[in-house]
């Protein structure tokens, strides 16, 4: 049974049509509320948002439908979304909600959910939402509405449990660092983390104004942070996304260090310390190169679906405790319980400092490999593991990358297209390798 609303993080669209809409989300609330209430306690969800000028409606809204259903709600404000995920059970509350559209442009917005464990929400309790989202809001009686309050010290504690994964004896004295929080909802906690654990830190994506949130900037939109880490001589730049689960970082020459690097960067010092427990999941996107240097440090790998329900899937199943993507949404379960920008890029200065190499020498114990990607559009859904003629130009195509490469074709999840892609050594053999494909798929598809 598909469901209605909720996609694979949560609920998202463009601000004004459905169900991004101010009257679906105090029904949202509500329904929420009915789910999460339990009988004969105060009950109580907490509420962060990113800084998107929606947001302000949205927190309204919601705040009124979890009071119709009797649930307390606590407002943190502009927080990142793995903050949310801390302080819910920090805070002992029923569940969290984030008012966020991650790394989308300002004029979409989306709801986040975490359990009281800090966790994305089970498909049985996002199928009792929908449930209730069907049904008429009823109304609690007066003496058993919910009451909201505003939470002045959420940002000093989740700034306090950021530190608290760095070991007592590390600091970052004599580090410059450029932090890039792309406008979002990282511009008042990520600074201050940095800081206080003794870098000197350039800030820039700092000044929201409820338009620009990732606009231009941030980790989907590095060359400002490339530039500025250049002309300012930093030892490395950190940028994050609109509601800071995701980062990248650029070293010391310039050079993006993508999330396939930095999973590599901590996966390798936690190995060298025996702390790694188990192996490391990716994605079917993670770069080869990713997967053969973890083959090399004899670190297991396995590769899930794109999307970090997925990855999380897969570490629980595994009892493993790190996985992320290349796009930086990196997971580190020895530290929380969700993706989180911030800690992730914690855990790679750590490593930079107890084995006193640069961003720059620790990356280059992977080499990424050369990727090619082609978006062929298709009229209609197509099965691709039954067609003989693509199984067939797969089997080539691998022959021609002779063991060193690999090649994928998947259907988009939200686009009328066939993603398909290549990646070896030598660059130009994967280029024909990934239009060779794409051509049969054109022929047989298109």
């Amino acid at each position: 049974m598909n469901k209605k609303y909720f996609g694979t993080d949560g609920i998202r669209g463009e601000v004004g049509k459905g169900p991004i809409t101010p009257d679906f989300m105090l029904k949202l609330g509500w329904a929420t509320g009915r789910v999460f209430r339990q009988e004969g306690r105060r009950n109580r969800v907490l509420i962060g948002k990113d800084t998107r000028i929606s947001g302000y409606m949205f927190e309204s809204a919601l705040e009124s439908g979890l009071a119709a259903a009797g649930v307390d709600v606590a407002l943190l404000g502009p927080m990142p979304t793995p903050a949310i995920a801390y302080l819910t059970r920090t805070f002992r509350a029923r569940a969290g909600i984030v008012i966020s559209a991650s790394h989308n442009p300002y004029y979409d917005n989306g709801i986040k959910f975490f359990s009281a464990e800090g966790v994305k929400l089970a498909d049985s309790i996002e199928f009792a939402i929908e449930d209730y989202l069907a049904k008429d809001i009823d109304v609690v009686t007066s003496s058993e509405l919910g009451r909201a309050a505003r939470f002045e010290d959420a940002k000093g504690r989740y700034i306090e449990f950021c530190k608290s994964t760095v070991p007592y004896n590390v600091n970052f004295n004599g580090m410059k660092i450029v932090v890039d929080c792309a406008d979002g909802a990282t511009y008042q906690v990520a600074p201050s983390v940095f800081k206080e654990l003794g870098a000197r830190v350039d800030v820039i994506g700092a000044t929201p104004d409820g338009l620009n949130i990732n606009k231009d900037i941030g980790s989907t939109n590095p060359q400002a942070l490339v530039d500025k880490v250049v002309e300012s001589g930093a030892d490395f730049g950190i940028a994050f996304d609109g509601d800071g689960d995701r980062v990248i970082m650029v070293d010391h020459k310039g050079e993006v260090v993508d999330g396939d690097e930095l999973l590599y960067i901590i996966a390798c010092d936690k190995h060298r310390k025996n702390k790694l427990q188990g192996g490391v999941v990716g994605t079917l996107m993670t770069n080869f190169g990713a997967e053969l240097a973890f083959s090399e440090e004899n670190i297991p790998f396995e590769r899930a679906n794109v999307g970090d329900r997925y990855v999380m899937e897969i570490l629980l199943r595994n009892k493993w405790k790190l996985g992320g993507e290349g796009s930086g949404h990196l997971v580190c379960l020895d530290c929380t319980t969700t993706g989180d920008g911030i800690i992730s890029a914690l855990q790679v200065i750590v490593a930079m400092i107890e084995q006193e190499r640069s961003l720059y020498e620790l990356k280059r114990g992977m080499r990424k490999m050369p990727q090619h990607l082609i978006n062929v559009k298709i009229g209609q859904r197509v099965n691709l593991a039954e067609h003989d003629g693509i199984k067939g130009a797969i089997a080539h195509a691998e022959k021609q990358l002779a063991g060193r490469g690999r090649v994928l074709l998947r259907p988009s999840g939200t686009e009328p297209v066939i993603r398909v892609m290549a990646e070896g050594e030598n660059d130009g053999v994967v280029e024909m390798v990934t239009k060779n494909l794409a051509e049969v798929v054109r022929e047989s598809f298109a």
